[in-house]
């Protein structure tokens, strides 16, 4: 960890993990049409790849392994931006903002007593219980609604200069007494 205090890591987090992470579709163009090159394992920096596909670019395997992986290659970025993300949030100290947490604003209704898929009710049948046929109360639906904004973490205060600490911080960020 380091020695200096941050006023806002969030901040700091969000404007270094913007630098540090890729796009999804650039990858994708790069790998489908300089795949031959490697100039797609160049942009995820994995740079001996890269350098193996400049060598034999002129065999053309390459260029059809880089056709093959454009397809892969949003599972790809996405699993580099989450590394970033992880050593970013370590170097601070701080765990990965966002992770963990509940979409917003998200409504999910569940309903029961749903008719088997492909059986029909016979013809004429009117809707209603079968004479000796078991009857079950219906389902209740279950709605799960996210609240925003989402609840503020509680705060640490310290025991030493008593200043307001994030939750979860191991050191106070006034006076570095471990809390």
């Amino acid at each position: 960890m380091s020695a200096y205090t941050y006023p806002n890591p969030e901040a700091i987090f969000y404007q270094q993990y913007n630098a540090a992470r890729r796009d999804e579709v650039v990858g994708i163009l790069l790998a489908l049409f300089l795949g031959s090159f490697g100039v797609h394992h160049f942009y995820l920096r994995r740079t001996g790849l890269g350098i193996l596909y400049a060598c034999f670019f002129w065999s053309g395997i390459p260029g059809l392994l880089g056709f093959i992986e454009c397809f892969f290659m949003p599972g790809r970025v996405r699993e580099f931006n989450a590394i970033q993300a992880a050593a970013i949030a370590a170097s601070l100290g701080i765990p990965v903002p966002g992770w963990g947490q509940a979409p917003v604003n998200v409504a999910i209704n569940v309903q029961g007593n749903m008719p088997a898929v492909g059986v029909m009710p016979p013809a004429g049948a009117v809707p209603g219980p079968m004479v000796g046929a078991t009857t079950y109360a219906p389902a209740p639906t279950q709605t799960a609604v996210a609240t925003y904004p989402p609840q503020a973490p509680p705060v640490a205060a310290c025991g030493n200069c008593q200043r307001v600490n994030a939750a979860g911080a191991r050191f106070c960020s006034g006076c570095g007494q471990a809390l």
